[in-house]
């Protein structure tokens, strides 16, 4: 796992053994990000992460110039690894917060561009997410939430729905705010 784009190109996401986490793979990532750079202007963005594993997905938004990024797991473990990277490369627009991500999108007040969910794949809630977020009006007016999950799940029948991407056994859903 590497850094693809940005400030922090390169580096290398080295975690230590026996963290609960299925990080996106780099062709995945990068294909998103191909997405997103078509879409948004980085500079400009708040981005939530959520189930943030080992952060790859905070460290491509925080290397890229995003505004700010907000990291949000539960896993201890996770969570200081996040920060020792955090520390290591001096990432000054990455927030971590230690928390359930159900939790934090039932009592979020802030808004962001993108929020990014990658819950693990037998997670039975993940097609709770879009509403969360919608009813909780956490994306700001052009936001996407975007949800990565196993290509066996169809989220197309739910609202705010605008697409999906398939990379190998992963896929993006892809939903907007109006």
């Amino acid at each position: 796992m590497r850094i693809i784009s940005g400030n922090l190109k390169g580096i290398l996401i080295q975690p230590p053994k026996g963290l609960p986490v299925r990080p996106t793979t780099d062709r995945a990532k990068e294909s998103l990000f191909n997405i997103l750079e078509n879409n948004f202007t980085f500079s400009k963005l708040r981005v939530l992460d959520l189930f943030a594993g080992t952060g790859n997905i905070s460290y491509e938004f925080s290397s890229r110039g995003v505004a700010a990024v907000t990291a949000v797991d539960i896993h201890f473990k996770c969570i200081e690894f996040i920060k020792s990277m955090k520390q290591k490369h001096q990432i000054e627009n990455l927030q971590i917060i230690k928390k359930d991500a159900f939790a934090y999108l039932r009592l979020c007040k802030e808004k962001f561009d993108i929020v990014f969910a990658d819950a693990p794949y037998a997670h039975r809630e993940i097609i709770n997410i879009p509403e969360l977020v919608f009813q909780n009006q956490i994306l700001n007016a052009d936001g996407w939430l975007i949800i990565e999950h196993e290509t066996t799940l169809d989220l197309s029948h739910l609202p705010n729905y605008i697409q999906s991407r398939v990379y190998g056994q992963s896929c993006f859903s892809i939903f907007a705010s109006k």
